[in-house]
């Protein structure tokens, strides 16, 4: 998939997840909050690197570091991680949705200097343009926490509908069907963004 490309945009720059990024994720995701709004457990710091490892090695995901422009030191080089200017993660998910062209996708901005700037917005539209271009996904889905009135917000200004909700697991599930007009819009996107492979 897009384990060694990186899609620089006007605002990020979505690169693979690399073990060097391993230190810095491990340290948002001992945050509460964030554990909380991700639905994620706790883990310990090799517990982190073996899941980066799983990640860039299973077919049925594909994450990408999101990077702040702004925060870069020097110029966007492709392959260096860029830790400085690490702001969050999205990802996509090939099995957890019904429909082999269904894929679930997720944003986090997990670092507070990069909230509000329109970071989480880029990203996921990027990665539904990268998705739509390179796997044929014809609809995305998101499960967020209930209490994640951001996330659920930004996925909706984006066309997502609600779709359902689960009182167990305390989410609600917003889905949005690729359509022709979606799709120029992400192709225009993709022309207007720099790939680096």
């Amino acid at each position: 998939m897009g384990r060694e490309v990186s899609i620089e945009g006007e605002k990020v720059v979505l690169v693979p997840y690399m073990r060097d990024h391993v230190p810095k994720y491990h340290q948002w995701m001992e945050d509460p909050s964030l554990l909380e709004a991700t639905a994620s457990e706790p883990l310990s710091l090799q517990q982190e690197y073996d899941m980066q490892l799983s990640w860039t090695q299973d077919p049925n995901k594909q994450t990408f570091i999101v990077l702040d422009k702004q925060m870069i030191l020097g110029t966007f080089a492709h392959g260096e991680p860029h830790v400085e200017a690490m702001a969050g993660d999205v990802n996509i998910f090939m099995n957890d949705c019904d429909d082999v062209r269904t894929v679930e996708i997720s944003i986090m901005i997990a670092e507070p200097k990069s909230r509000r700037k329109g970071l989480g917005k880029e990203s996921v539209l990027l990665m539904m343009a990268f998705a739509v271009e390179n796997l044929g996904i014809q609809a995305f889905c998101a499960n967020i926490g209930e209490s994640n009135t951001a996330s659920i917000d930004l996925f909706k200004k984006l066309g997502f509908e609600s779709a359902g909700s689960s009182e167990i697991f305390k989410e609600v599930t917003l889905k949005l069907e690729v359509n022709e007009t979606l799709t120029d819009t992400l192709q225009s996107l993709l022309r207007n963004s720099m790939v680096h492979a």
